[in-house]
């Protein structure tokens, strides 16, 4: 169950927005294997300035049409796994028009006791979402 935070500067319509999201998604969806109803997104629009994101010393440069994405999910993929995915969201991405050069993605791991999806209880842990309770709670 991915998280993901989607920033952008604004300027861009509510469909190219939500084409960007749904870009993101589709990515997460094929190279995580999650069902397509597995979607938490959270897309928020910056002022112009409020985005900053320069190359790293990589000699590229950035436009304003920069899309910074975090993806928060529990450990467990392997280094190749998260690899497809950056192609895999770039490309998706490329396909609604961002440049890879404005792709910026953050990936950050947790376990499955760091999940709470309502009620104030753990889901995940408690056996309600596909990983046995014992196996959860050694993780």
């Amino acid at each position: 169950m991915p998280l993901v935070r989607i920033d952008l500067v604004k300027g861009r319509s509510d469909a190219q927005v939500r084409a960007v999201a749904d870009a993101v998604h589709a990515a997460v969806v094929e190279v995580l294997a999650v069902p397509e109803r597995d979607r938490f997104q959270i897309v928020t629009e910056h002022e112009a300035g409020r985005v900053i994101a320069l190359d790293a010393g990589l000699g590229f440069e950035r436009g304003e049409d920069i899309v910074m994405i975090q993806i928060f999910t529990q450990t467990g993929r392997s280094t190749a796994v998260k690899q497809q995915l950056y192609a895999a969201v770039t490309a998706s991405l490329a396909n609604v028009g961002v440049a890879g050069e404005n792709v910026f993605i953050g990936y950050v791991e947790n376990t499955p006791a760091d999940w709470s999806f309502g009620f104030g209880r753990a889901q995940y842990i408690e056996g309600d979402l596909g990983i046995p309770a014992a196996s959860a709670a050694s993780r």
